[in-house]
């Protein structure tokens, strides 16, 4: 039976994996409070469609940094590929360039860099603030050659926030999945299991700059002649800052709700951020969109396209490069099918009038007794809340 929902093939994935993975995946830092919120958000909004328009051929592609796609949606930066399917990120490749979506390709890989871009498709690289900056140069030097169209730098993880259910699960990696890129030594102790700790976390204490500034843009920003995107930006303050250093894009994100946990939710941070900014310099959002509706809710938000991560990973558990590319055919035909029964035909149409609070559901049972008993929801069943 052909996958109908991301819901399905997130279970197909919940049943392949193993059960440290699987919370590696899917889980968030402290009580997982940004996590639940980042999706939550998305339903606390719904669209206000027009009527009597041409919607015959509605379509969603898009320039973004010079680079054309075919639609606003891309491949969030996650790390390690190979823990849900041998071919790791050259399978999410495969199946990004398929769908014409954009990758973005992260730092902590565990295939490379030349073997990904070998598969075609627009794709960007991710990297951390490592202490070692030759490490980080010779990444750049690398992404350069091998035809990567920007570098987005992560910038709310000066170190890895605690998940539980990593340090429950004592997790580290598998011996045959490494970060491919970087020199072993750097990431020796991602592979280190020891009770009460994890693994990844205890890395990322290690060879992560905490001490980084907005004056060590400036070092990046030479370094390279690709545009550089700033991944982790939450507020108007921020992201007017990053502009004046020079920064070509941004990302408002939370992480997934892997680190600061409690954080504002991605969605509810993208109007600020977008009216802080000009509109030379796009804006993403990344985290929490489940669906082609929620993706229009966050451009007509004025997010310029948006990065989808789990569930990228729940289709290439389920079926490689092909489930990949189930995902974002997915997100797309949703997309295309909201826009067309919104009557917005172009990108262009999904404006903040596309956008409303949904009003809360109310304590009574639905529908509305008129000072009757309702007979069809009774008051201990509670009806509709």
């Amino acid at each position: 039976m052909p996958v109908l929902t991301l819901d399905e093939l997130r279970e197909h994935a919940r049943q392949r994996l193993p059960g440290p993975v699987w919370d590696f995946i899917e889980g968030g830092s402290g009580d997982e409070h940004t996590l639940r919120a980042g999706e939550a958000a998305y339903r606390e909004l719904c669209l206000r469609p027009r009527v009597l328009v041409d919607v015959a051929a509605p379509d969603c592609a898009l320039e973004l940094l010079g680079t054309p796609l075919a639609s606003p949606f891309g491949v969030a930066p996650m790390a390690y590929h190979r823990l849900v399917h041998p071919q790791g990120e050259t399978a999410t490749a495969e199946g990004a360039a398929r769908a014409g979506a954009l990758l973005v390709v992260g730092m902590f890989a565990s295939r490379p860099l030349e073997d990904i871009a070998s598969a075609g498709g627009p794709r960007w690289l991710q990297v951390y603030w490592l202490r070692r900056r030759d490490a980080l140069a010779g990444l750049v030097d690398r992404a350069e050659a091998a035809g990567f169209g920007a570098l987005m730098l992560t910038v709310d993880a000066p170190q890895v926030a605690r998940r539980r259910r990593d340090v429950r699960n004592a997790f580290a990696l598998p011996a045959d999945v490494t970060a491919v890129n970087l020199n072993p030594g750097l990431t020796e102790r991602t592979h280190r299991a020891t009770a009460g700790s994890s693994g990844i976390e205890a890395h990322a204490r290690e060879q992560f700059d905490p001490t980084l500034t907005w004056d060590d843009l400036s070092w990046l920003r030479e370094r390279t002649r690709l545009p550089l995107v700033l991944k982790g930006v939450l507020t108007a303050e921020d992201a007017r800052i990053a502009v004046e250093c020079g920064v070509d894009a941004l990302v408002v994100s939370n992480h997934g709700g892997r680190q600061l946990d409690r954080a504002v939710p991605a969605l509810q941070a993208l109007p600020e951020v977008v009216a802080s900014v000009p509109e030379s310099c796009p804006v993403l959002i990344d985290g929490g969109v489940r669906s082609g509706v929620d993706a229009a809710i966050a451009l007509a938000l004025g997010a310029r396209a948006v990065l989808v991560g789990r569930p990228v990973l729940w289709g290439l558990a389920h079926a490689g490069a092909e489930g990949v590319g189930q995902v974002l055919g997915l997100l797309r035909s949703e997309l295309l099918e909201t826009m067309a029964l919104s009557g917005c035909p172009r990108l262009a149409g999904l404006g903040p009038t596309a956008v409303s609070r949904r009003p809360p559901l109310r304590d009574h049972p639905w529908p509305p007794s008129h000072g009757e008993p309702s007979h069809t929801a009774s008051t201990t069943s509670g009806g509709f809340r």
